[in-house]
């Protein structure tokens, strides 16, 4: 873990490269520097259907999530944390520039009692990264 969950309105589609959105995520979660890189997923789901504030169809929205597992304390979550908003937040500039835009970010945290994985990345980023 860390996974990235982004849920955007339709109608970004057409002024947001939500591919780069998704690496932005990526790359800045990487550049924390407190996150496993083996666990690391970003994903992207459009939401077809849905209805903001007074129902304005050019009203838009990315809402992201981020599922994290225990074990770091909050500064350490806080600053990466506004790292992370900051770099996409910053990303989307010019979406607030044109038109309303809604962006949030919440970060949660995974009781490892009731959290299971199994993932073979890390065994195979070890082996890439070896002489």
């Amino acid at each position: 873990m860390p996974h990235f969950t982004l849920e955007y309105s339709a109608n970004l589609d057409r002024h947001v490269d939500i591919s780069a959105v998704v690496e932005v995520v990526r790359q800045a979660a990487v550049e924390t520097g407190i996150f496993p890189l083996g666990g690391i997923r970003v994903r992207a789901i459009r939401c077809e259907h849905y209805a903001i504030a007074d129902g304005n169809p050019h009203l838009g929205f990315l809402d992201m999530v981020l599922r994290l597992g225990e074990g770091r304390d909050l500064a350490t979550r806080k600053k990466a944390g506004e790292q992370i908003f900051r770099r996409l937040s910053d990303h989307l500039d010019p979406i607030f520039a044109e038109r309303k835009f809604a962006l949030s970010f919440d970060m949660q945290i995974n009781d490892k009692e009731t959290s299971w994985k199994r993932n073979n990345i890390h065994e195979q980023l070890k082996a890439d990264a070896a002489p």
